[in-house]
């Protein structure tokens, strides 16, 4: 059993985290959020000691480490905003212990560096969370691509998640603290298609706003439509009563792929990846953190004829 500290308890991502934690078999030593709603720590670690103020986590859990205390934290969980992660990273490799992190591993790219010096300066390991690598329906999805080298493929991909507008309010609305719509919520599917088809050879932005965004990548086995979007108005109208809170779509030379479903324990496979001494890392995670630096400074331009979809109904609407 391994001792894990938190940042981020009140966090929307948090709860998935708490969940993966107990059902690994480990323990939650000490969790910290600046807002104190976290009733959800009673449901899996109720005996954690909780933090309102990031100093004093840090001096307790420096405390255990100075005192060899039994519950010294071998590793702490990151659910904080974007901009904060790599400052979170830092303090966590300090304390000696290992970094689980979710998306993005940093909002800037070269930020990923400084991580990689004091990896090694600590002896410790930053891991991120890249749970559709895990998807089982999507590492069968893999396998058949595999069995089809050489081919490029024509690819669909869309990702709406309705969002209302306390999002905007909030730093996820922050282009700085966020990255945006692309890198808050496409890290993921964008690190999916890096995963599948290779590395990025090229990339145009048609559309992009505040609430969504859209291009197309040339990968080296693919050529991929892409739409992210939290509008509300862009769910299939036969989807918008169904019941889940995201759609999301992915056609393969004319297949669809629809994988809305199987998310809920995909968490638990990563913490188990991670703990059984695999897992990814830095290195893993560079590919789509530059891709979607990239992308948000990348000037959109009118697509000629080629575009996804659903940007074509915008357009003629």
């Amino acid at each position: 059993m391994f001792n894990f500290a938190l940042i981020g308890a009140s966090g929307y991502i948090a709860p998935r985290h708490l969940r993966a934690i107990h059902e690994s078999g480990n323990r939650l030593v000490a969790a910290i959020d600046p807002h104190d709603s976290v009733g959800v720590l009673d449901r899996y670690f109720p005996e954690a000691r909780f933090f309102t103020e990031i100093e004093r986590f840090d001096r307790f859990l420096m405390n255990l480490v100075l005192n060899n205390d039994e519950r010294k934290v071998d590793y702490i969980s990151v659910c904080t905003p974007n901009y904060l992660h790599d400052a979170h990273a830092r303090l966590s490799l300090r304390v000696g212990a290992n970094v689980i992190c979710e998306k993005p591993l940093v909002v800037n790219p070269w930020n990923l560096d400084q991580l990689i010096k004091l990896e090694q300066d600590y002896g410790k390991k930053v891991y991120t969370v890249m749970q559709l690598r895990v998807h089982p329906r999507l590492i069968a999805l893999k396998e058949q691509i595999q069995q089809q080298p050489g081919m490029k493929h024509d690819v669909t991909l869309s990702y709406i998640t309705p969002r209302g507008s306390w999002y905007q309010a909030s730093w996820k609305g922050v282009l700085e603290k966020s990255g945006g719509v692309g890198t808050n919520i496409g890290i993921h599917l964008f690190d999916l298609m890096i995963w599948l088809f290779g590395d990025v050879t090229g990339y145009e932005v048609h559309y992009c706003d505040l609430h969504k965004m859209t291009g197309v990548i040339e990968f080296q086995n693919a050529h991929v439509r892409w739409f992210l979007s939290i509008d509300k108005r862009d769910l299939p109208r036969e989807y918008d009563s169904s019941g889940y809170t995201a759609y999301r779509y992915l056609s393969i030379d004319g297949i669809e792929t629809e994988f809305s479903e199987g998310f809920a324990d995909l968490h638990t496979l990563v913490y188990n990846d991670i703990i059984a001494g695999k897992g990814y890392g830095i290195e893993d995670a560079r590919p789509s953190i530059d891709l979607v630096y990239h992308l948000r400074n990348f000037k959109p331009i009118v697509p000629a004829g080629d575009c996804h979809p659903i940007l074509e109904k915008l357009i003629s609407n």
